[in-house]
């Protein structure tokens, strides 16, 4: 009797098809409670300080806990899903997600809060890197820019929704809501997932052949050691930044500890067999740079983001979903524009955008000093959130552009895994720290004016970094236009951190 799969579960999936559908949904659902848990918590977090009576060093934890394991295991968790099946550990990445996401929801107490936070992260890195892994293996090759493309527009629709969606269910049913929101659709998700989504392995990095009973599996290795030192240095760093304010030695040790496991990663991912990032590919001058770029705008921008949704309902007044929706022009300009900028870097070259891009982005920051108690929405804020959505335009799609033109096809995933986490590593940091030099103390968000005072010198130190950015892309970028490369993907709203690229593509993607 032949037991071999009918034709239809191993053919390679079609747009149009009922199974590419469902493979498009769960994919999208996937990607799109990552981003929920980036944008959402953001506008609950007065609601959350006020029911815990907590001082801000929460709030930051509320955010960096689920950051840091985000950053610090989204390349490992892309490894897990090459070697033991990208829809195994999507799945278990959907549970674990929404496991930790009802976790937050239930909190009695700030520290179960932002420790189910930091499970929330793990789930995030599980099933992150597998959304676009699974249709790059999935779909027949000319079907895939459309999937890709119907992938990144619906995840942009979804960050735009996100904060919107977050703000009414805070000043509604409450802030605890918003956690199950982020639940809901990741557990929908798993039974079309185990239905419908093929499974797929990645392509070995290494030519070694494992034999197993008569069959042979090739090995692809993964970095656990680099993936735990590197996010055990990111949470010391974070740490100590977050409590250096009231000084103790433990702050000290914590960042002497930081340090040291910065080190030991370094050295690890030098001398291990299959580093998660290998020196080598910093070898190339240009990747360096970008990488320096992202650093620069996503710490500036991410502190901007966390800041100004508190400012908006301590200082303005909004409630909640105000403050949400009046943060929709950033992702609707990303969502209408970010394609065309990618097509500019190709034909201008990288180094006009992302020069001219974060100086436009730093300049709409210093307009929010005008931003107070008496703010116009269309006089005061709108302007200065328009201003900054089209740097943000102008810089981001080149940003990822100019990455994948500096590292061989074969590596684009690799690099796009590096700098996407790069970006979530600056953010992390830039929350921990900002509150830190701009003297905003523990209580600091339950007085307008204190906060008021605290936002106007946080403003330039984020137009800042955007600028040290701006000079590193003129200093350090060629004038010659990117190798041209296809853009699968017109749209593209995410805000946070670049798009990822599948590190098993032949395409370079930008979304």
């Amino acid at each position: 009797m032949n037991h071999s799969p009918a034709p239809e579960s191993t053919a390679p999936l079609r747009v149009a098809g009922a199974r590419g559908r469902w493979t498009l949904l769960a994919t999208v659902l996937g990607s799109g409670v990552v981003l929920l848990g980036s944008t959402v918590t953001n506008v609950a977090l007065p609601r959350i300080g006020q029911d815990f009576d907590a001082d801000l060093d929460v709030l930051q934890w509320t955010v960096n806990a689920y950051m840091l394991t985000l950053a610090g295991l989204i390349l490992l968790g892309g490894s897990l899903g090459d070697r033991f099946g990208r829809r195994r550990v999507f799945v278990l990445g959907l549970v674990w997600f929404a496991v930790a996401s009802l976790l937050c929801g239930l909190a009695p107490d700030t520290t179960t809060l932002i420790a189910a936070r930091a499970l929330q992260g793990v789930g995030g890195a599980l099933l992150t890197p597998g959304s676009l892994a699974i249709i790059e293996a999935s779909f027949h090759p000319d079907d895939r820019p459309r999937a890709i493309g119907l992938w990144s527009g619906f995840g942009g629709i979804g960050a735009a929704l996100g904060p919107f969606l977050g703000g009414w269910l805070v000043d509604g049913p409450g802030w605890r809501w918003t956690f199950v929101l982020s639940a809901v659709p990741a557990l929908l998700c798993v039974p079309v997932a185990l239905r419908h989504v093929p499974e797929s392995v990645g392509a070995p990095r290494k030519e070694a052949v494992v034999a197993v009973g008569a069959a042979d599996r090739r090995r692809v290795g993964f970095d656990v050691t680099g993936a735990v030192l590197g996010a055990l240095a990111l949470a010391l760093v974070t740490y100590a930044l977050t409590e250096a304010r009231d000084g103790g030695s433990v702050a000290v040790a914590a960042a002497v500890g930081g340090v040291v496991a910065g080190a030991a990663f370094l050295r690890v991912e030098r001398r291990g067999s299959d580093p998660m990032m290998p020196p080598a590919i910093f070898s190339s001058r240009q990747f360096t740079a970008v990488n320096v770029i992202t650093l620069c705008v996503y710490a500036g921008t991410g502190g901007f983001f966390f800041l100004t949704a508190l400012h908006l309902q301590i200082v303005v007044g909004y409630s909640a979903l105000a403050a949400g929706a009046a943060m929709l022009p950033n992702t609707v300009l990303m969502l209408l524009f970010s394609s065309h900028a990618g097509m500019l870097a190709q034909r201008l070259g990288p180094r006009v955008p992302l020069t001219v891009g974060p100086l436009v982005c730093g300049a709409g920051m210093l307009l929010m000093l005008r931003v107070g108690p008496d703010a116009s929405y269309l006089h005061d804020i709108l302007p200065a959130l328009l201003v900054m959505g089209t740097g943000m335009v102008v810089m981001v799609a080149p940003l990822t552009v100019t990455l994948l033109a500096s590292v061989d096809t074969s590596n684009a995933g690799l690099a796009s895994g590096i700098n996407n986490a790069a970006a979530r590593a600056a953010g992390l940091v830039s929350v921990a720290a900002l509150p830190l030099l701009v003297g905003m103390g523990p209580e600091a968000y339950r007085s307008d004016a204190a906060f008021d005072a605290s936002f106007g010198r946080a403003m330039p130190l984020c137009a800042g970094l955007l600028a040290v950015g701006a000079s590193v892309a003129f200093l350090t970028l060629r004038r010659s236009a990117a190798a041209p490369r296809p853009l699968h993907g017109h749209t593209h709203g995410w805000l946070m951190e670049p798009p990822l690229v599948s590190r098993f593509t032949r395409h370079q993607v930008v979304d």
